[in-house]
């Protein structure tokens, strides 16, 4: 059997021809295991690229027979569009398309001999499977490019520095190197270790090491299984064009990874490098600043030499020149040295690593830095010596002193606010008794006041005694001891004061404390009379009838009879409160507080009885109006009562009658409608007798009448029926016009609506034209639905979208239609994604990025759900709930 040799050549990027395999067609004769393999390996890798535009092809030769999924094929891999495809059944259609897929091809620089599209569309197998392994060499392989080699020859270089530190692999060529896995596992190990664990793979294994290979590439790789190591394994030498297929994936898949983190790995050592010696400048400037200004601060302390004139004083420098050396000195001494050898160490940095050598800001040299060391150091010297002999000098004078200071602090502890205390007018505005015992408190402060005398005359010989010894604070010594003195004086003269002020007006208070007495005796019944006789006076009264407002009104006129002798009581009472006052203004004593037994005062009493006589015509006035109120509220009661006892009755009959106009089925929908539209125009020519009764109970309520024995119902009632009457008749209107429209839109017959209605009669159990949800599941089970939980929570959504519990007639119609249309879009929908997502029951975000446009893509991820099944993966986001709610079967 012989048959022509054909050649594909190319050119590669330089514009050279590039001369290709050209013995593909004889291999294929020679043996068909390798026609078996070449099959296999180039439909998985056209089905790689296809599953990217949703499709895929089962027969090599006959799927791309039209030419329309050879074309797809070109778009995808090439990423450009390619011409129109002609969408015809007939040959010269099909072999069009071809043609065009050729032209792109020869277009990319692929010169095709001995290829036609007359082959291809008459199913040549072997023509078929050249056309796809020049595709291939072109866009998978020919672009392939390490150290200056490139296609087949840059490809099985990249496999053999890849494997080279493996044991038990040798990839000389692409098809007996590659017989026992080895050579497949190594290139995933060496890239991704986690996948594999090399170290227990056996040469003697093939089977295994294959199996392993593509299966951990398939499912982590994203690398299609293009191979079966049984057709591996069995023949001897297996075809060279599937395994350089498939090694091209592999390619593919891990270079361009590789070739970023040595570029990255580059460029983060250098910036890490720079990024250290710019710390360790930065660290070296802080450092220097920080230590120069402490020295700066320290200096001006260390020269100091003023002296200070207490103890205390110079013994706290003491321990703060102690402080400084113990703790604040060490730690600078510490960091001048880590700055030196931080300084030494960046220096050899930098020269090692090739860059200029630092130089620190002005003033923060290395040398600057132990000049102003050298000045501090120069400033401790003798600090220390002359702290001691300031402090000798002082512990002479500081014992008389403190001496002094305790004995004036104890005695001006004693006085402070003594002499408030007797200036003090308390007794102006006290009673009798706080009086007295202010007597009693100021005869003890008088002999405390004489013990006291002793500790002032020692007080006065210290002071001299520091005057003599030229203490340093002497001025504020005389001071004190001067003010002690004059304070001491004036306690003396302030006392006996106070004496003569306290028994003067404990005189004054007794006669005073008599004449409260009385007055509380008396005013207190007479303020209780009046406060009785206001709050009668003033009290609401509530009544219903003549006879309760003619008792009022006697009870009034015995009330107004003991007015005058009332007067005379008060003429008295106020009497007693006049001689108060006389006396108070005789003896200008100073009255600031109130009556001890009682609360009541003159002006109290005379502003209630002016109360009272105000309030007496005014209730006169209040019973006669309400006795001519009470005779217009019974009118108006009977008025009210007489018209609302017919209306009310009429709303309930009316709402009874539409309730079962709304449920029997008498006619069509059209006759029923009609029936109702003259119901509601017999109900509204009713308005004007609502209205009359809006009138009259607005007098009512005008009139401040709560209650009505006359009749049972309420203006509130009648308005709730009314307007229930009017929303009920409008809603059963649109009810039935809803059923028409959807009977008419959907074409249902009258039969089914009349099969509808009697079906939801027969559950509306309670006759209220709605459904609950438990009869709504019980028809439904009744009308032969098989439901789950979540398949009933499905359809509750739909007939009740804002969850309120209740099915209407309209929801059930409306739901019922839709169950006889057709509703496979939701499904087409879901099948779609599961196209996209590889068969499985998720999706991954990465997925979708890669077939969907990206505001499509994004779109989806943002508002699908994570997927929550027990074979997902992190990422996994839930299409099929998706799709349902993009047609309102869900929340989306």
């Amino acid at each position: 059997i012989t048959t022509p040799v054909c050649r594909m050549d190319s050119y590669d990027g330089d514009g050279n021809y590039m001369h290709q395999e050209d013995d593909w067609d004889r291999d294929m004769l020679l043996d068909p295991a390798w026609e078996k393999q070449q099959r296999k390996t180039f439909t998985a890798w056209c089905n790689s690229h296809l599953r990217k535009a949703g499709t895929q092809i089962e027969n090599i030769e006959e799927d791309f027979r039209d030419g329309l999924k050879l074309m797809l094929l070109l778009e995808v891999i090439s990423g450009e569009r390619l011409a129109k495809p002609e969408r015809g059944k007939m040959r010269v259609h099909k072999i069009s398309n071809v043609n065009k897929a050729l032209n792109f091809i020869a277009s990319k620089g692929v010169k095709l001999v001995c290829i036609g599209a007359e082959e291809i569309v008459d199913g040549n197998a072997k023509m078929t499977l050249g056309m796809i392994w020049t595709i291939i060499l072109r866009f998978a392989i020919q672009d392939i490019s390490v150290e200056e080699t490139s296609a087949k020859e840059g490809l099985l270089l990249w496999c053999q520095r890849k494997t080279a530190p493996y044991k038990n692999v040798n990839i000389q060529n692409f098809h007996i190197s590659w017989k026992d896995g080895l050579g497949f596992c190594a290139l995933i190990h060496r890239h991704r270790p986690e996948l594999i664990d090399y170290g227990k793979l056996r040469k003697d294994d093939p089977m295994t090491n294959l199996n392993t290979a593509f299966e951990v590439a398939e499912k982590y790789l994203d690398i299609p299984k293009m191979l079966d190591a049984e057709d591996i394994i069995s023949t001897l030498r297996p075809d060279e064009k599937a395994v350089m297929t498939y090694v091209s994936c592999y390619y593919h898949a891990f270079s361009g990874k590789q070739k970023a983190e040595t570029a990255a790995n580059r460029i983060c050592k250098v910036l890490a490098v720079n990024q250290e010696n710019e710390q360790l400048m930065e660290d070296y400037e802080k450092l220097a600043s920080d230590l120069l200004e402490w020295i700066r601060r320290t200096i001006p302390w260390l020269e100091n030499r003023m002296p200070e004139n207490t103890m205390q004083a110079m013994q706290q420098k003491l321990e703060d020149f102690r402080d400084y050396r113990r703790l604040h000195k060490p730690p600078k001494v510490q960091e001048k040295c880590q700055l030196e050898i931080n300084f030494n160490t960046l220096q050899t940095k930098l020269r090692l690593s090739n860059r200029p050598a630092f130089m620190p800001s002005e003033g923060k040299m290395v040398s600057d830095i132990n000049n102003a060391w050298g000045n501090l150091e120069g400033a401790e010297k003798g600090y220390e010596e002359w702290l001691l002999n300031e402090i000798r000098r002082l512990e002479r004078l500081d014992h008389l002193a403190e001496k002094f200071r305790q004995k004036a602090a104890i005695h001006e502890a004693w006085t402070e606010g003594k002499e408030d205390l007797l200036q003090k007018r308390d007794y102006e505005t006290a009673s009798l008794s706080e009086i007295k015992a202010l007597l009693k408190k100021h005869e003890a402060f008088e002999s405390d006041l004489a013990a006291h005398q002793d500790r002032v005359e020692q007080i006065a010989a210290i002071a001299q005694e520091l005057n003599e010894l030229d203490y340093y604070d002497s001025p504020s010594v005389n001071a004190r001891c001067q003010r002690i003195c004059d304070q001491w004086d004036s306690l003396g003269a302030l006392s006996q004061k106070r004496n003569e002020a306290l028994q003067r007006t404990e005189k004054l208070l007794e006669t005073i404390d008599q004449l409260y007495l009385e007055f509380a005796k008396r005013a207190a019944p007479f303020n209780n009379w009046m406060e009785g006789a206001m709050e009668d006076l003033q009290d609401t009264f509530i009544v219903h009838t003549i006879e309760e407002i003619q008792g009022l009104s006697t009870a009034h006129e015995q009330f107004k009879a003991t007015l005058p002798e009332a007067d005379k009581e008060r003429m008295a009472i106020l009497g007693i409160h006049n001689e108060i006052a006389k006396i108070v203004q005789t003896y200008h004593v100073n009255m600031a507080g109130t009556n001890p037994y009682t609360t009541i005062n003159p002006q109290e009493i005379n502003a209630k009885w002016d109360k009272v006589r105000q309030l007496v015509p005014q209730r006169d006035q209040a019973l006669i109006e309400e006795h001519a109120r009470q005779q217009n509220n019974e009118r108006l009661r009977r008025q009210f009562a007489t018209q609302a006892n017919i209306i009310g009755p009429w709303i309930q009959n009316k709402m009874q009658e539409i309730g079962r106009i709304s449920i029997e089925m008498h006619g069509t929908l059209e006759d029923q409608l009609t029936h109702l539209r003259q119901y509601e125009k017999s109900i509204v020519n009713y308005k004007p007798k609502i209205d009359q009764l809006e009138g009259d109970h607005q007098l009512i309520q005008e009139a401040l009448i709560f209650d009505n024995k006359h009749t049972n119902y309420t203006m509130e009632h009648i308005r709730v029926g009314w307007e229930q009457l009017l929303t009920t008749i409008a809603r059963t209107i649109n009810e039935i016009e809803n059923q028409i429209l959807t009977r008419d839109a959907k074409g249902i017959s009258q039969e089914q609506l009349n099969e509808f209605r009697a079906s939801f009669n027969h559950f509306d159990r309670k006759r209220t034209g709605i459904m609950d949800a438990d009869d709504f599941k019980t028809c439904l089970i009744s009308m032969g639905y098989n439901l789950g939980e979540n398949e009933f929570s499905r359809i509750m959504s739909i007939v009740d979208p804002n969850r309120m519990g209740i099915v209407t007639f309209q929801a059930f119609i409306d739901f019922m239609s839709r169950e006889t249309a057709d509703t496979d879009t939701a499904d087409q929908v879901m099948a779609s994604f599961k196209v996209l997502a590889g068969d499985k029951n998720y999706i991954l975000a990465d997925e979708l990025r890669r077939e969907l446009p990206p505001d499509q893509a994004e779109y989806c991820i943002a508002r699908m759900a994570p997927y929550t099944g027990p074979d997902g993966v992190p990422g996994a986001l839930d299409y099929m709930s998706f799709s349902t709610a993009l047609y309102g079967e869900s929340d989306l």
